[in-house]
C-alpha cells in the first residue's frame, strides 16, 4: 500500500469517525461520579478560554507533516502536565472509550484516527476530574495560544506543537466539524479535548467541552540508539 493511499484511508476513516465521536463526547461526561470532582471542577472554563482578552503574538510557521508514530506521552510544560497516552477505540454502544476512571492521570489517543505529526488532524483525551480530585487535564482550560504541546512517540521521537486556539463549546452547540476538522489543509494539528464548563446534576454531565487546537511546528527524530 502507498504512503499516498495510507494516508488517505486514514484521513477516511478519521471522518467516519467524526458522526460516532461526536456521540461519544455527548455521552462521555455522563456517569462520570455521583457529581463534579471534591476539588471543585473548573466552571470558570468558559471565561478562561473564551472570555479573556488575548494577547497578539506571533505563531510559528508550520512544520510540513511527518509520518507519525503511536504517541506514548504528551508534556504541556506551561500547565504541568506530563501523562501517559493510551490509544482509545470505541465502546460497546459506539461511543469513544477514555481512560477508564481508575486511571485519571492517563490521556487517550483516538487509536483509528490520525497519528500525531501526520498529515490531518489527532485527538486526545482526558478527564478533567474525578470524585476526588482533579484530572489530568483539569488545567487544560487555561491554555494559552503560543504555548508549547510535546509528543513522545513509541520510537522516541518527538513532535512539537504550538496552541493556537482555545474554544469552549456547550453541547447544546457542538459542532463536529469545527472540533475534529482541521483548521488549514495541508497542515499535522492536535485537538486536545476535555469536559468544561458547569456540571449538571440532573444531566449528570458537564455542560460543555474545552477544545484545544495545536498545529505542528517541530519534530526530531528518535535517537540512534531507540531506533536500533
Amino acid at each position: 500500500m502507498s504512503e499516498n493511499h495510507a494516508s488517505g484511508k486514514g484521513r477516511m476513516l478519521t471522518g467516519i469517525a467524526w458522526a460516532v465521536l461526536l456521540l461519544g463526547l455527548w455521552l462521555w461526561g455522563r456517569d462520570l461520579t455521583d457529581g463534579p470532582g471534591g476539588s471543585g471542577a473548573p466552571t470558570t472554563g468558559d471565561v478562561a478560554a473564551v472570555g479573556r482578552p488575548l494577547l497578539q503574538i506571533e505563531l510559528p510557521d508550520a512544520h510540513d507533516p511527518v509520518t507519525g508514530v503511536k504517541p506514548k506521552r504528551v508534556d504541556i510544560p506551561s500547565l504541568g502536565i506530563t501523562a501517559p497516552i493510551a490509544p482509545r477505540g470505541l465502546d460497546g454502544s459506539g461511543a469513544v472509550d477514555p481512560p477508564p476512571y481508575e486511571q485519571p492521570s492517563t490521556v487517550g489517543w483516538f487509536g483509528d484516527g490520525t497519528r500525531p505529526g501526520a498529515g490531518g488532524v489527532a485527538l486526545l483525551v482526558g478527564h478533567v476530574d474525578t470524585r476526588s480530585k482533579p484530572a489530568v487535564f483539569y488545567p487544560l482550560s487555561s491554555a494559552r495560544p503560543g504555548e508549547k504541546v510535546r509528543v513522545t512517540g513509541a520510537d522516541g521521537s518527538v513532535t512539537e506543537f504550538t496552541i493556537d486556539d482555545v474554544q469552549v463549546f456547550s453541547r447544546e452547540k457542538f459542532d463536529a466539524k469545527k472540533v475534529y476538522g482541521a483548521r488549514e489543509d495541508g497542515r499535522a494539528e492536535l485537538r486536545l479535548i476535555t469536559c468544561g464548563g458547569k456540571y449538571d446534576h440532573n444531566a449528570r454531565a458537564y455542560t460543555a467541552n474545552v477544545v484545544v487546537s495545536a498545529y505542528l511546528t517541530g519534530a526530531a527524530e528518535a535517537p540512534a540508539a531507540a531506533r536500533s
